[in-house]
């Protein structure tokens, strides 16, 4: 991921409120479209060890 603009999961369709992401000075940056005052900066290697975790399904809530 080499771009600085925000972009949002294709899975959030047309919902305005999702979670954003961008690279800016080498680390990756989350924020909240609707809190977007707020960022969450990390670094390139966490962000894709969080990434590979969800999809293994790591963070599923099971009751």
């Amino acid at each position: 991921m080499t771009n600085t603009e925000w972009q949002k999961s294709s899975f959030s369709g047309n919902v305005e409120n999702c979670v954003e992401v961008r690279t800016a000075n080498g680390l990756v940056e989350l924020r909240e479209s609707d809190e977007d005052h707020l960022t969450l900066p990390t670094t390139p290697a966490h962000f894709a060890a969080f990434l590979q975790a969800a999809k293994a399904g790591e963070f599923d809530h099971h009751a």
